[in-house]
C-alpha cells in the first residue's frame, strides 16, 4: 500500500465511547474502536478497577516461569488506547458525572446483567432521554429477555457450552473439550463492533441513536451455525471419530515424523486421487481395488487410514509442506502458539501490533484491515482513574467539584 493512500485522520476520530463493561468481550470491542481513533473512556470501579486487570494472575492464563518475568499481557491487549475514569456507580454522587458524560458521548458499551442495569439506571430507557443520539450497546450472556436473561454468562458457558460447540467437537465416546481463554469473547467483540457501526450508520441517516447489542449465546450459535441449522430441520450431526477411526481418511489428521499434525482435506478426491497417491509415493493405491472409487474409499476408510498413517509418519511436516504445496491438495499444519509468533505470514497478515509498553512490546492486533487507515500504535494501558481530572474537566467540572467527588468516594 502506498503511503499517500492513508487518510490523515483515523476513521473513528472524534467519536466518544463510554466503556462501562468488564472482563473481555465488551472491553475488546472498545479496543477495536480505540485502535481506529475513538476516544474511549473506560469507567471502572475505583481501587482494583475492571476485574480483568487481575486476570493475568489466573491459572487459566499462561505466564512466564519466573515471578519477575510475569507481565500483564491480557490487560495490554484489552486495555490499550483508553482513558480510565475511576467512578463508583453505586454512589449517588456519581450519577451527575455519568449523565454529563452520556450527554456528550456517541457510544456506550455495557455488559451488566439486566437486574444490575435496572438498579443502576443504566437501561436504554433510562439513558435515551439524556442523549437520544447515543448508540447504546449491551452484551448479555444469554439474551435480553427470557428465563435465563439474568444468568451470568461467560464464553465457556454461554458461547461454547450452551451453543453445542463443545459437545459437537468431541470425539465419540470422549468428554466435551474445554475452550481456551476468551476465544468466544473475541469473536463476540467484533459482533459488537459491527452492531455499533450499524447504529452509527443509522444515526448518520436519521439523527437518531438507539439500542444495539448481542449475547455470547447468540454468537456461539452463529459460530456453530452449520450444525445448528441442520438441527432445525431434523438433521443430526454424527459423532466425530478420532484420527485413527475416521469416516473419511482423506479429510483427517495425520502425525508426521517430527511429531506435528497435518490436516489433510482432499474434498475433491474424485479428481485428485491419483495426484494424491503419487504425492505420498503410494501409486499402488490408485489401482488398489479397495479404493478405486469415492464410495469405496469412504466405505473402507478404516483400511485406507491404516495405509496413510505410516506414509505421513515417514516424513517431517516441512517435507510434506514442500511436496503437497506443488499439488493443489488442500492441507495445513495444526499450528502451535510458538509457530504463530514466528510465522512470517503473520507479519504480512498484520496479526501483531507494536506497543509503547516495554513490558509488552508486541500484542495482538484487532482483525480489521483498512486500505485507507492503520490502527494507532498501542500505548500502555491506563492505571485505574489515571485520567479522572482530565475527563471531568472536559465535562465541565471545576477543581472544587472534583475534590468533592474524591472526598465522597465516588471518584478514586
Amino acid at each position: 500500500m502506498n503511503e499517500g493512500e492513508i487518510d490523515e485522520e483515523l476513521p473513528l476520530a472524534g467519536l466518544v465511547v463510554l466503556d462501562i463493561s468488564s472482563f473481555i468481550a465488551g472491553p475488546a470491542a472498545a479496543v477495536a474502536l480505540a485502535d481506529f481513533g475513538a476516544d474511549v473512556i473506560k469507567i471502572e470501579p475505583p481501587g482494583e478497577g475492571d476485574p480483568h486487570r487481575q486476570n493475568y494472575t489466573s491459572p487459566n492464563y499462561p505466564r512466564a516461569d519466573r515471578v519477575e518475568d510475569q507481565v500483564n499481557f491480557p490487560w495490554q491487549l484489552d486495555g490499550r488506547n483508553k482513558r480510565s475514569l475511576g467512578l463508583d456507580l453505586k454512589k449517588p454522587e456519581s450519577r451527575d458525572v455519568l449523565e454529563r458524560l452520556i450527554e456528550r458521548a456517541d457510544v456506550m458499551i455495557v455488559n451488566f446483567p439486566p437486574p444490575a442495569r435496572e438498579r443502576l439506571k443504566l437501561r436504554w430507557e433510562d439513558i435515551e432521554p439524556l442523549n437520544p443520539r447515543l448508540i447504546y450497546c449491551s452484551l448479555t450472556g444469554y439474551g435480553e429477555t427470557g428465563p435465563d436473561r439474568d444468568r451470568p454468562g461467560f464464553d465457556i458457558t454461554a458461547y461454547f457450552g450452551r451453543s453445542g460447540i463443545l459437545d459437537a467437537a468431541r470425539y465419540e465416546g470422549g468428554p466435551p473439550g474445554i475452550s481456551l481463554p476468551a476465544q468466544g469473547d473475541r469473536g463476540t467483540a467484533m459482533t459488537l463492533v459491527a452492531a455499533i457501526l450499524l447504529g452509527l450508520r443509522r444515526r448518520d441517516r436519521t439523527g437518531k441513536g438507539g439500542w444495539v447489542g448481542s449475547s455470547l449465546y447468540a454468537n456461539g450459535a452463529w459460530a456453530n451455525g452449520t450444525t445448528v441449522a441442520g438441527g432445525l430441520v431434523g438433521a443430526k450431526l454424527p459423532a466425530r471419530q478420532s484420527p485413527d477411526r475416521p469416516r473419511n481418511a482423506l479429510t483427517n489428521l495425520y502425525r508426521t515424523r517430527d511429531d506435528r499434525w497435518l490436516q489433510l482435506l482432499v474434498v475433491r478426491d474424485d479428481r485428485m486421487w491419483g495426484t494424491f497417491c503419487t504425492a505420498i509415493d503410494r501409486p499402488d493405491l490408485v489401482e488398489d481395488p479397495r479404493f478405486t472409487g469415492r464410495a469405496e474409499r469412504r466405505e473402507r476408510a478404516l483400511e485406507l487410514v491404516q495405509e496413510l498413517m505410516p506414509a505421513f509418519a515417514s516424513k517431517t511436516y516441512a517435507e510434506w509442506e514442500t511436496i503437497l504445496a506443488k499439488t493443489g491438495i488442500p492441507f495445513g499444519v495444526i499450528g502451535r502458539v510458538a509457530d504463530v509468533i514466528e510465522d512470517a505470514q503473520a507479519k504480512h497478515a498484520g496479526i501483531f501490533a507494536d506497543t509503547d509498553n516495554p513490558e509488552v512490546p508486541r500484542t495482538v492486533n484487532n482483525p480489521i484491515r483498512l486500505g485507507f487507515a492503520q490502527p494507532r500504535k498501542s500505548g500502555r494501558p491506563p492505571a485505574v482513574g489515571e485520567h479522572n481530572d482530565a475527563v471531568l474537566r472536559e465535562a465541565g467540572y471545576g477543581e472544587e467539584e472534583i475534590a468533592a467527588l474524591k472526598k465522597s468516594g465516588a471518584l478514586g
